[in-house]
C-alpha cells in the first residue's frame, strides 16, 4: 500500500475520459477478459483504479504495439 501513498484513485469515468471516450461497456469487457487496468471494488461496489496502475497498463500496451 505504501506505493499508493501519493497516488490518485481514478473513477471509471476518469479512466474512460483519459482513453479518449472508450465506452463503459468496452471497459467492463476488457475487465472480463483480463485485459483492462488493475482495478478494485469499494465497499459500495464502485470500481477505482490507481493512477500508477493505469499508467503502467498504458505503457505495457505501448510496448506491445
Amino acid at each position: 500500500m505504501d506505493q499508493h501513498r501519493r497516488d490518485e484513485l481514478m473513477t471509471v469515468r476518469q479512466v474512460l475520459d483519459e482513453l479518449g471516450g472508450v465506452s463503459r461497456r468496452t471497459f467492463y469487457r476488457w475487465r472480463e477478459l483480463g485485459q483492462g487496468p488493475a482495478a478494485f471494488k469499494l465497499p459500495n461496489g464502485e470500481l477505482r483504479v490507481w493512477r500508477s496502475d493505469f499508467t503502467t497498463w498504458l505503457r505495457q500496451l505501448e510496448a506491445a504495439a
